[in-house]
């Protein structure tokens, strides 16, 4: 999944993705934030997005103090700016949101390879499932989501998936995986 590691893609997209890609190119968010390993995620790339969908960037951070003041320096004077840290399923985690004229921005990091990282894991898989059920499916997710159904839960629901669906769905990347072989 290479392709998800560039946003060039994005100008290959719908509407929703070309304001995105040209929102994140404007604010030069992935030069900037280069040495860790940034990856756009979530709902966007892989075209499930609503309206209120935010852009999803994780990180690697080794230093979550660094990668706390890198953030309040780069983007502490945009609009709603927050940031905090925190554990996240025992794992320290950083968080920075802010809003640009159409979205939500949040950055996340934690001291994991980005490609490691259950948002780009989840990503990976969520893009296999939705390729290969095809547009009435992927039609589904949206309904589901906009009926306030987070994207996993809504994954799951459709999948017949049992238990926490952030789990179930980190087990049913090895069903994707035997399927390929």
């Amino acid at each position: 999944m290479n392709r998800f590691k560039n946003i060039e893609y994005l100008k290959l997209g719908n509407k929703r993705q070309n304001q995105a890609y040209k929102e994140l190119k404007e604010l030069n968010i992935f030069e900037k934030l280069k040495k860790y390993n940034p990856i756009l995620t979530g709902t966007v790339p892989i075209d499930i997005d609503v309206p209120e969908s935010d852009l999803d960037i994780i990180c690697e951070c080794k230093n979550h103090r660094e990668f706390s003041a890198e953030l309040l320096s780069l983007f502490g004077k945009k609009t709603d700016f927050e940031l905090k840290s925190y554990k996240e399923n025992q794992i320290q985690s950083t968080t920075a949101k802010f809003k640009t004229d159409t979205f939500e921005i949040e950055i996340f990091g934690q001291h994991i390879p980005t490609e490691k990282q259950n948002a780009y894991r989840h990503m990976v898989i969520e893009d296999k499932i939705l390729n290969s059920k095809g547009p009435e499916f992927r039609a589904e997710i949206r309904s589901l989501k906009s009926g306030g159904l987070k994207t996993e839960p809504a994954f799951a629901k459709l999948l017949g998936l049992n238990g926490n669906p952030y789990t179930e769905l980190l087990k049913f990347e090895a069903t994707i995986q035997a399927e390929e072989e």
